[in-house]
């Protein structure tokens, strides 16, 4: 792993920070590849039942590196080659939307670019007070990259054209009220309380919200009712079926919390 990618199973909840505080953690190739191999394992690992996105110092990441861009090596590639290797870094953001697991964005300060893309991939955000949330592609003569368009069309529907090519800046008040985050905090209890909350689906019944999140994307692609109720069913029945459903019956009748175990 990396050093611009630090790992850290506790208690089930992988927390994975994207480690370049003096670039504001503006990913890099070596970054990008590092946290896509860290995903895909994450994704087939039963310890992890939570997976946690955020960046060290001060944001949490500004984007890709425009230095860097700038600074281009003067390797020669084909478009194919490039696309191709770009649209291999971008299942980042699928995997973060689509694993079979909840997965928290912890976010403070810069959120930009393909950093906004990979926070918003995440099933849910929790900013700090310092937030400042911005799409920033079109200032960088760039259309985005990473699910910029899908995430945000889905979250702001009409609105996401303005956000796209006006690029504002958005407080976290500002990105709360729009929908884009979940939770606002202050920056003191940011890493507490994302943590806390990460924690909680950690020790809730993985395999139902595994179940959960496959119907939501199922029914965000578009389904019809008719499909989504089929969607459902199964997967319903799939859930009534496990140890985890049971214990949680019984905890009910017991009047007590269940303890869940991912069976």
């Amino acid at each position: 792993m990396t050093q611009e990618l630090l790992a850290r199973l506790d208690h089930g909840v992988l927390t994975l920070t994207l480690n370049r505080p003096e670039r504001l953690n503006a990913l890099t190739v070596d970054m990008t590849e590092a946290l896509l191999v860290a995903l895909r394992q994450a994704a087939v690992n039963p310890a992890v039942r939570a997976v946690v996105l955020t960046g060290a110092g001060r944001a949490f990441c500004a984007g890709g590196d425009v230095k860097a861009m700038a600074e281009d090596d003067g390797v020669v590639q084909t478009l194919e080659e490039r696309s191709q290797m770009l649209r291999e870094h971008m299942e980042c953001a699928r995997l973060l939307h689509e694993m079979p697991k909840p997965t928290v964005a912890i976010a403070r300060g810069a959120v930009a670019g393909a950093g906004l893309s990979l926070a918003l991939a995440c099933d849910l955000i929790v900013a700090s007070d310092t937030l400042k949330l911005t799409s920033a592609f079109a200032k960088v003569g760039l259309s985005g990259d990473f699910g910029s368009t899908y995430f945000l069309t889905k979250l702001l529907g009409p609105r996401a054209r303005a956000f796209a090519l006006l690029s504002p800046v958005l407080k976290a008040d500002e990105a709360l009220q729009m929908g884009l985050v979940a939770r606002v905090v202050p920056d003191d209890a940011l890493d507490e309380q994302g943590q806390a909350l990460a924690q909680g689906l950690a020790n809730g019944p993985t395999i139902t919200l595994g179940h959960i999140k496959a119907n939501l994307n199922f029914a965000e692609q578009g389904a019809t009712l008719a499909q989504a109720l089929d969607h459902e069913a199964i997967r319903h029945i799939r859930c009534g079926m496990t140890e985890d459903h049971q214990e949680a019956a019984r905890a009910f009748v017991e009047k007590r919390a269940p303890q869940f175990h991912n069976r």
